[in-house]
C-alpha cells in the first residue's frame, strides 16, 4: 500500500516520462499529426468533463474526495480522468511517431501506453481502497453497478453530483499548460522534420 501512495504522489511525474520518451524520439508526420491530435483534443474535453464534476481535489497528493460522485461520465465509467488521459497519450503517441520506423513506432506507441497502464493499474486500487473505507455501501453499489474503465453499458442508478465550469479552470491550469507545450514540442518537431 505505501509503494501504491507513493506512486499516486508522484503520478504527474511518472507519467510525464513518456511524454519526454515521445518528445525525444519521435518523428511527427502531417498524416500522424491529422490522425492523433484530434485523438488528443477529444481526451482532454473528457478529462474536463470529469473535473467538472469532481473539482479540484483531482490534483490532490492523497486520495481525497468530499462526495461520491456518480454522475456526469462517472455515470458510465469509475475512472473518467485516467480514461481521459489515456486518449490523450494515445493521441499524441500517434501524432508523434508518423515518420518513425514501424518497429520504432509500436515501441514508442507502447511503452508510453504501457507506462501509463502501469501508474494507472497501482493508483486505481489505492483509490478505491480509500473510497470503499469513505464511503462504504454506497461505493460498493456504484462499483457494482459502473465499470472501471470501460463503458459497455448504459447508465442504471441513481446518480449523484452537479457539474461545475469553474472546476475546470481552477483544476486543469496546469493540465492545459503541459498539453500547450505538447502541442508547441509537436509543432517544433515537424518544422525541424
Amino acid at each position: 500500500m505505501e509503494l501504491q501512495a507513493l506512486v499516486f504522489r508522484n503520478r504527474g511525474a511518472l507519467l510525464a516520462a513518456p511524454a519526454l520518451l515521445l518528445v525525444a524520439l519521435g518523428k511527427p508526420s502531417a498524416a500522424s499529426i491529422a490522425l492523433g491530435l484530434p485523438l488528443a483534443l477529444a481526451g482532454e474535453a473528457l478529462r474536463c468533463w470529469a473535473v467538472g464534476y469532481s473539482g479540484t481535489t483531482t490534483r490532490a497528493s492523497s486520495v481525497t474526495a468530499r462526495e461520491l460522485v456518480t454522475a456526469g461520465p462517472y455515470a458510465y465509467v469509475r475512472n473518467p480522468l485516467y480514461i481521459g488521459n489515456f486518449v490523450t497519450a494515445a493521441g499524441f503517441a500517434l501524432a508523434f511517431t508518423g515518420r518513425n520506423a514501424p518497429p520504432g513506432r509500436l515501441g514508442l506507441i507502447a511503452a508510453s501506453l504501457g507506462a501509463m497502464l502501469a501508474v494507472y493499474a497501482t493508483i486505481v486500487p489505492h483509490e478505491e481502497r480509500y473510497l470503499r473505507a469513505t464511503f462504504g455501501a454506497r461505493y460498493d453499489e456504484y462499483a457494482s453497478r459502473v465499470p472501471r474503465a470501460l463503458p459497455l453499458r448504459a447508465p442504471s442508478g441513481p446518480q449523484h453530483g452537479t457539474y461545475d465550469p469553474g472546476a475546470i479552470a481552477s483544476a486543469e491550469s496546469r493540465t492545459f499548460v503541459t498539453f500547450a507545450l505538447v502541442l508547441a514540442a509537436l509543432g517544433i518537431k515537424t518544422l525541424l522534420g
